[in-house]
């Protein structure tokens, strides 16, 4: 199977966010920043007129993130987040739980890759482990080597690096190793020889996007590569290039085989990020231009050809051919898309020739049901469906396309992801979970039937959440819409309007929150709350038509779907707005934001974590441009309403009793710049009448929240919950008052 995976499917719980686009010139005149006082943001009088509107934008001194004041203020804020955080009386307990709950398995396995000749790279994580080591083994029962530890690598500082990606070549003889430092995601390409363990002397740094594509040499692979720049740079991701290295080379005498540069007549912007894979089941180079946008824009041309003068570039897909993803066997190619479809079908077309107006359709689109993944195997197609995001079933499709069964799994899934080495191949490879049940790997016989458990991770239970009860509810929204609604919360809830409850969202990109066993987030539910996660427009559960009902000019609906949602558990009992607590990161940022600010009447507390707060200036920041097709564009009228109608931070108001909120953001976040959610705070103590805590927390050696430490992660997730916990009232977490003399 083609190993290509667009950008927006990259990371389900944090994703991309924009960059360029020059400040619109100020209307009103712009007064001296004011002197620091102690507690007050930097401010200026800046006021623009945008698409025909005033907007008034105080907090503009803290996007110079190089300005002391700024600096000051941003670590006065942390620590006065870190002291009120560090004084809920149950946070250390949740801590400690994580840590014993971490403590029950002895390894966790993930990121595994597999060879055609049966060689597993994967990285593996012990109790005793700050982040994963690379390890490898012949064969699922082959004994385990141990190949690489990110901790060992150091430039001299006390920088933490952890392995952001791992990609053997064809025949697992060597492996590219990715590390990146301190959650920034500015990985350092490394090329190891398996047998020897040998690390080749070169480094290749600026590559965030670091999935190497190897060639049948062995010896050479493609990786795209950023421009010199800072983090916080804005002209770092754009004309980002594809070069080609051989190990053991020089990366200064790399060859630039595709990029805007090299490859001018394909039209490629600036803001689009190349991308380039040699397919060795097709015999075929696949090259892309990228964004957040799920429409392909693709060509291709024989492998041979990338060390010629030229590449001859055949185009492959436009955008308005709605191809969203694709595999290719030696002579036909299988393309997933919603066109006609919004719940997607498959379509088969000559490889040679390409005819998506003439392809045969290979699965049908469901109305019931969202085809949700796929994979061509030697046995025929396997592929999923769907139900609402939050239920799937696997079924198969025999090579001759006659026949069609719908598979027996070994319980119940939310979620199924498959896994096979191509359409040559005989292997399938299932990982299954859901809200109550972790994630377990099957190897399934065609032949027999059966699956047969091939978990690297080590088994682990977890007894104290036996008896949780998972309902799956569809809420009207304000417009009649049915949203989905899961709920899980241990057995036996009484419905007495005074359960704590989390309401977790996101809501953007077409992507799925589909169910996943958390044991540290369960421990809300481990607290007598309810643990609610809101399958809002902007997302994919119910297809491409529900992303698009949550984006750009139809983004209202995401907010007001979480809206009715936590209406929807007041209305029956559940819990009553001051025990609601709301929580989404990224771009769930616009989510949690919007919501408090349309109905601060609502909910205890917000907690958007580095959260994409202020959409409107969204493209000054480095990630901005790639985000348009989601967001939109500041220099397009209808699309820049838009923009000041999601723009959390433009709809905070003086005099408004706000939630409580806790605001996070990662200094090195190459996602959503840490600015954003510093003015959102910001301007939220600034506006809030009521007494309730606004804490701002920055972690200056932190980024998107990828490629976190497992301390981190611990200490971020315990400060949600604790915080959460706090504010809807719960006795164990509440500060001791201190007694006056």
């Amino acid at each position: 199977m083609t190993e290509r995976t667009t950008f927006s499917r990259l990371l389900p719980a944090a994703i991309l966010i924009w960059t360029l686009f020059p400040a619109p010139a100020a209307t009103g005149a712009q007064t001296p920043v004011r002197p620091r006082t102690a507690g007050s943001a930097p401010m200026d009088g800046t006021v623009e007129t945008i698409c025909g509107q005033k907007v008034a934008d105080p907090y503009r001194p803290l996007e110079n993130l190089r300005d002391p004041r700024v600096q000051q203020w941003f670590h006065q804020e942390s620590d006065r987040a870190r002291a009120a955080l560090d004084a809920i009386p149950g946070r250390a307990g949740l801590v400690a739980k994580m840590v014993e709950f971490d403590s029950r398995r002895s390894a966790k396995a993930y990121n595994l890759s597999i060879t055609d000749n049966d060689r597993y790279f994967y990285l593996k994580q012990t109790p005793a482990d700050e982040t994963g080591k690379l390890f490898f083994r012949n064969g699922f029962k082959g004994r385990e080597r141990e190949l690489f530890d990110p901790s060992a690598f150091s430039d001299g500082t006390e920088t933490g690096y952890v392995i952001s990606s791992v990609t053997p070549n064809i025949d697992g003889s060597k492996v590219a190793v990715a590390v990146s430092a301190n959650g920034s995601e500015n990985s350092i390409l490394l090329v190891m020889e398996v047998g020897s363990g040998r690390i080749y002397p070169e480094r290749i740094d600026r590559c965030w996007f670091a999935s190497p594509s190897w060639l049948p040499d062995g010896e050479s692979f493609l990786y795209n590569r950023l421009n010199p720049g800072s983090l916080h740079d804005r002209e770092r991701e754009k004309n980002s290039r594809i070069f080609l290295h051989r190990a053991g080379s020089d990366p200064a005498a790399d060859i630039e085989v595709f990029s805007r540069t090299a490859n001018p007549e394909l039209g490629i912007r600036p803001e689009e990020i190349p991308a380039l894979h040699y397919d060795h089941k097709s015999g075929y180079l696949f090259a892309f231009t990228e964004s957040v946008d799920p429409r392909m824009n693709a060509w291709y041309a024989p492998y041979q050809t990338v060390t010629g003068p030229a590449i001859p570039w055949k185009r492959l897909f436009r955008p308005e051919d709605e191809v969203y993803d694709f595999t290719a066997t030696k002579s036909e190619i299988y393309l997933y898309s919603p066109r006609n479809a919004p719940r997607y079908r498959l379509l088969k077309t000559s490889l040679a020739a390409p005819d998506l107006e003439r392809a045969e359709t290979v699965i049908h689109e469901r109305r019931d049901a969202t085809l949700s993944g796929f994979s061509v195997t030697g046995k025929g197609v396997f592929y999923t469906l769907s139900f609402n995001g939050v239920r799937e079933e696997l079924y198969r499709k025999d090579v001759s396309g006659r026949s069609e069964e719908k598979i027996s799994l070994p319980f119940d899934a939310g979620t199924i992801s498959l896994g096979s080495k191509g359409f040559d191949r005989p292997d399938l490879w299932t990982v299954i979970g859901g809200w109550a049940h972790d994630f377990r790997r099957y190897r399934y016989d065609s032949e027999t039937r059966s699956f047969t458990d091939e978990t690297l991770s080590s088994p682990a239970e977890y007894p104290e959440y036996g008896d949780l009860t998972v309902d799956e509810v569809t809420v009207p929204s304000h417009d009649g819409v049915m949203v989905p609604l899961s709920l899980i919360h241990a057995k036996g809830l009484q419905r007495d309007g005074r359960n704590p409850v989390l309401i977790y969202g996101y809501g953007a990109y077409g992507n799925s929150v589909t169910p996943f066993f958390a044991p540290s987030l369960l421990l809300w539910t481990a607290n007598g709350g309810v643990l609610a996660v809101a399958h809002v427009r902007g997302g994919g559960e119910l297809g491409d038509a529900w992303h698009k009902a949550g984006m750009k000019g139809s983004k209202p609906n995401t907010w007001k779907d979480l809206i009715a949602c936590a209406e929807y558990l007041v209305r029956e009992g559940y819990t009553s707005p001051k025990h609601i607590a709301i929580n989404a990161a990224s771009a769930g940022g616009i989510l949690v934001g919007r919501a408090m600010t349309e109905r601060p009447d609502l909910f205890a507390a917000a907690m958007p974590q580095v959260g994409l707060l202020n959409a409107l200036r969204g493209e000054e920041t480095p990630n901005g441009p790639a985000n348009i097709p989601e967001f939109g564009s500041s220099k397009d009228p209808g699309e820049c309403r838009a923009l000041i109608e999601m723009d959390a931070y433009l709809h905070l108001k003086k005099g408004v009793r706000y939630p409580a909120a806790l605001v996070t953001a990662g200094m090195n976040d190459p996602r959503v710049i840490a600015w954003e959610p510093a003015k959102f705070a910001a301007r939220l103590q600034a506006s809030t009448a009521s007494d309730r805590p606004v804490l701002f927390f920055t972690d200056f050696k932190a980024g998107h929240g990828i490629g976190d430490q497992k301390t981190k992660q611990f200490e971020s997730l315990a400060d949600i919950l604790s915080f959460g916990l706090w504010q809807t009232g719960h006795p164990g977490f509440q500060p001791i008052k201190k007694k006056r003399d």
